[in-house]
């Protein structure tokens, strides 16, 4: 069956680093575009980045360009967030998700995407 496993979670201080990787399998990786989503407490899930299937089309969330970098590598069927600057308000569980495409285009509609991981917990500290 299709798994996601998210990886890379933990706590940071604010303006500190983390990455974030997604292990996919059970799945044609290179036939899916890739999402990640966050829900902090109290929150609604939210979309963060996503990526194209062939990784050439991006999409970021406006309170993340320029701090928030997703790449993928479909031969080790692995997509990953690397997250810098990292504020109080990016606190939350980050979920990576897959979504079968047949054009290279990236997505942020959450409905839109079949598969999802299990999250991993960000807690940034002031």
């Amino acid at each position: 069956q299709v798994q996601l496993v998210e990886s890379g979670g933990g706590s940071v201080q604010a303006g500190g680093s983390l990455r974030l990787s997604c292990a996919a399998s059970g799945l044609t990786f290179s036939s899916y575009a890739m999402g990640w989503f966050r829900k902090g407490p109290g929150k609604a899930r939210e979309f963060v980045a996503a990526i194209s299937r062939r990784g050439s089309e991006t999409q970021y969330a406006d309170f993340v360009k320029g701090r928030f970098t997703v790449s993928r590598e479909n031969a080790k069927n692995t997509v990953s967030l690397q997250m810098n600057s990292l504020d109080v308000e990016d606190s939350a569980v980050y979920y990576c998700a897959a979504k079968l495409s047949f054009t290279n285009q990236a997505t942020n509609d959450p409905a839109r995407y079949n598969y999802w991981g299990q999250g991993t917990q960000i807690t940034v500290s002031s």
